[in-house]
C-alpha cells in the first residue's frame, strides 16, 4: 500500500513508519512542517498529487495543559486538521485512519469504556479531540477512528516513556496511585493501525495493550521490578493534589467491542510490553 503517515516525527508516527515499511509499503511520513494538517488547501493539493491508498493520521496537538490557553492551536490540529484529512482522503478515495484518546470519557466509570459509553470530554484538549471524531465521521464515511491512551515508546517525552530513564539515574518520582489506565505500547498500536488499513471496516476502535490496566505508581513500580530499580524512588501521590491546569479523567481504561469479533487478537498484556520496551 501507498499509505502517508502524518506526524512524522511523533513517537506513534516513528512506529507505524517503521512497521509499515518493514512490511513492503510504500511510505511518505510528512512532519508538521512538511504539511500542516490545518492548511486545506495544502492537504488536498498534497493528496492530488500523491494518491495514497491510506491515510494514517498520527498528527496533534498533544500539549493538555497547554490546550486550555492555545485554544485556537489545539483546534486547528485536533478537530479542524482532523476534517482536512478526511476530506482529502475522500476525494482521493484512500482510506482515512485516525487516532483519538481516552480523555474523550469523563472518568467517572471505575469499570472499562467501550463504544456503548457516551464520550462526555472534561478540557479543551478532549473537547477537541471529539470534534475531530465527529468532523472525520461527518466529512468521509470510510473513516476510522482509532482511541487509545496512555501511550509511551521509544522517541517518547512523556511521563510513561522517560520514567525508566529517570528512574535508573537514581531520581525520584512523583506517581499517582489513584488514577486509572490502560498502557499502549506504540510499537503495538502502529502495528494495529496498519491492520485498521488493510481492514478498511470504518468506525470507532478503542486500542491498548490487553491486561487490567494500572496507575501511573503501579506503572512506575513496574519498571523498577523489571529493571531492578529501587522503588523507594517512587513516591505515591493522589490524583487530587496535581493541580494541573487541564482536567483529566480520573479512570480511562479503554476495551474494544468490536477488534476480536473482525478477526484481529488482543494486544499482548501491557506487562510484557513494557518488558519488550525497556529490552528496547
Amino acid at each position: 500500500m501507498k499509505i502517508l503517515i502524518t506526524g512524522a516525527n511523533g513517537m506513534v508516527a516513528r512506529a507505524a513508519i517503521k512497521h509499515c515499511e518493514s512490511i513492503g509499503d510504500e511510505i511518505l511520513g510528512l512532519t508538521r512542517q512538511e504539511l500542516d494538517i490545518a492548511d486545506e488547501k495544502s492537504v488536498l493539493e498534497t493528496f492530488e498529487a500523491e494518491r495514497f491508498d491510506a491515510v494514517i493520521n498520527c498528527a496533534a496537538y498533544t500539549d493538555v495543559d497547554g490546550s486550555e490557553t492555545n485554544v485556537e492551536q489545539c483546534y486547528a490540529a485536533n478537530a479542524e486538521g482532523v476534517k482536512n484529512l478526511a476530506l482529502a482522503s475522500k476525494a482521493i478515495d484512500a482510506v482515512f485512519v485516525t487516532i483519538s484518546t481516552d480523555y474523550v470519557f469523563d472518568g467517572a466509570k471505575s469499570d472499562f469504556y467501550t463504544q456503548r459509553d457516551t464520550p462526555n470530554p472534561q478540557g479543551v484538549y478532549a473537547k477537541a479531540k471529539l470534534d475531530g471524531e465527529t468532523n472525520a465521521r461527518n466529512a468521509y464515511a470510510r473513516s476510522i477512528i482509532v482511541r487509545s491512551g496512555w501511550i509511551y515508546g521509544t522517541h517518547g517525552t512523556n511521563f510513561l516513556s522517560v520514567m525508566d530513564g529517570l528512574l535508573a539515574e537514581g531520581k525520584s518520582l512523583k506517581a499517582i496511585f489513584n488514577s486509572y489506565g490502560t498502557p499502549t505500547f506504540a510499537k503495538d498500536l502502529a502495528v494495529r493501525l496498519r491492520e485498521f488499513a488493510e481492514l478498511d471496516l470504518p468506525g470507532i476502535y478503542h486500542v491498548t495493550n490487553s491486561g487490567d490496566g494500572t496507575t501511573y505508581a503501579g506503572f512506575a513500580r513496574k519498571v523498577c521490578e523489571l529493571k531492578g530499580l529501587d522503588t523507594n524512588l517512587i513516591e505515591d501521590v493522589s490524583f487530587e493534589t496535581l493541580k494541573r491546569p487541564a482536567p483529566r479523567p480520573l479512570s480511562s481504561k479503554l476495551a474494544c467491542l468490536f477488534s476480536e469479533k473482525l478477526g484481529l487478537k488482543p494486544l499482548q498484556n501491557w506487562e510484557k510490553a513494557l518488558a519488550e520496551f525497556l529490552v528496547e
